[in-house]
């Protein structure tokens, strides 16, 4: 396997890992998870069977102590093969990465050793893509906490074992407070799935919080200090991760994009749809616009990895970069297959529909160029 992502010896064998179980156990089934709308219960399994679900966890905690270039490359590697899986993997480790900052050793455990299956669940009906502000509240009750909101499209629905919550401070100045809330809680509803264009397996879902009471211990970070959390530990992990799934989905439609134009011929002379010239100069801007792609992350991973001065920059640009290219790659890819890319047994159509997610998925492209541009102008963020 190519170590293009860098890892070091620990991290290659738990790539390999991943690579098996996506061999094995996700791409067999990422057709169906599509077609179906269904949580792939199997796929997240074989990954907490395989100690994956515990791969930011500390190693003292019984996980396996990796970083945020294990979590890119395995990101990268699902979502060859199924980004629905791929991006509850993502928000799984987006969650842990706030428990291991802030969170009691017992549910460092749950995640670690036990294998529970964390998510965040920020966005809300009333503030929609500005995730930071929420408006469901936190008060106290009694030695507890009592929590009222109503989330929007949370991954992993009452598939889940742990939410990690936000809502308005209990009683500090600030924009949030975060949360940890078991997925059993009492006066926790959940409506319907989300059935829609892409990202059909990922049990996206609506969460109403009525009366749910919580410990003050379950508060990840201090109160009022959301903000902080959200942006300073976790959107790190959330736009690269986002940023290598938008590329695993590229390298899995040109893949099979590239499988399909090798492999059929005209019958009148028996050359390929490769033959032609004009669908190799596509093929060829897909590999080149992939490549930058993955260059780009690599460069964002080793940002963040050494803290460097444009890691804010370098952070908000590559969920950009992934969402944006990836449009315009399923477009080329969908372009070469021609009429068969509608067909659900190329699966070229299945990532196309997948990619869209990205750009309207909090925080959302549009803002992010906002703080881009505010960034490059030397304009505060916020």
């Amino acid at each position: 396997m190519s170590n293009s992502w860098k890892l070091n010896e620990e991290g290659l064998r738990i790539l390999a890992a991943v690579d098996r179980i996506a061999r094995e156990v996700i791409e067999p089934r990422a057709a169906t998870t599509d077609k179906e709308g269904r949580f792939p219960r199997e796929n997240i399994d074989a990954m907490r069977n395989a100690g994956l679900l515990g791969l930011l966890s500390a190693k003292e905690m019984g996980g396996q102590g990796q970083g945020i270039r294990s979590a890119v490359a395995v990101a990268e590697r699902i979502a060859r093969d199924c980004p629905s899986t791929a991006m509850i993997t993502i928000m799984h480790n987006c969650a842990t990465t706030a428990i291991e900052h802030f969170g009691t050793e017992d549910l460092r455990k749950a995640v670690a050793t036990r294998g529970q299956l964390a998510t965040l669940a920020f966005s809300e009906t009333g503030s929609r893509s500005h995730f930071w502000v929420p408006v469901g509240t936190a008060e106290r009750n009694g030695n507890g906490i009592r929590l009222n909101g109503s989330k929007q499209l949370i991954t992993a629905a009452g598939k889940c074992d742990l939410y990690v919550w936000s809502s308005k401070p209990v009683a500090a100045q600030g924009l949030s407070t975060i949360w940890a809330v078991p997925s059993d809680a009492k006066g926790l509803t959940i409506s319907a799935p989300f059935d829609g264009l892409g990202l059909r397996g990922n049990g996206s879902a609506p969460i109403t919080a009525r009366d749910v009471l919580v410990s003050e211990s379950s508060r990840l970070g201090e109160d009022g200090k959301g903000f902080d959390v959200m942006m300073g530990v976790i959107l790190p992990y959330f736009n690269v991760q986002s940023c290598a799934v938008s590329l695993g989905m590229m390298e899995g439609a040109l893949a099979r994009a590239v499988q399909h134009v090798t492999n059929s011929r005209y019958s009148y002379d028996s050359s390929k749809i490769a033959d032609l010239p004009q669908v190799r100069g596509h093929i060829a801007r897909s590999r080149v616009k992939i490549d930058l792609v993955r260059g780009f992350l690599l460069d964002a991973v080793e940002a963040v990895e050494q803290q460097r001065d444009d890691v804010m920059l370098r952070v908000l640009e590559s969920k950009v970069a992934g969402a944006e290219t990836s449009l315009e790659v399923l477009d080329l890819a969908m372009r070469v297959c021609g009429g068969a890319a509608f067909r659900k047994d190329v699966a070229v159509e299945r990532f196309f529909r997948d990619s869209r997610a990205a750009t309207v998925m909090a925080p959302v492209t549009d803002a992010l160029y906002d703080f881009i541009g505010k960034s490059t102008c030397g304009m505060p963020l916020f």
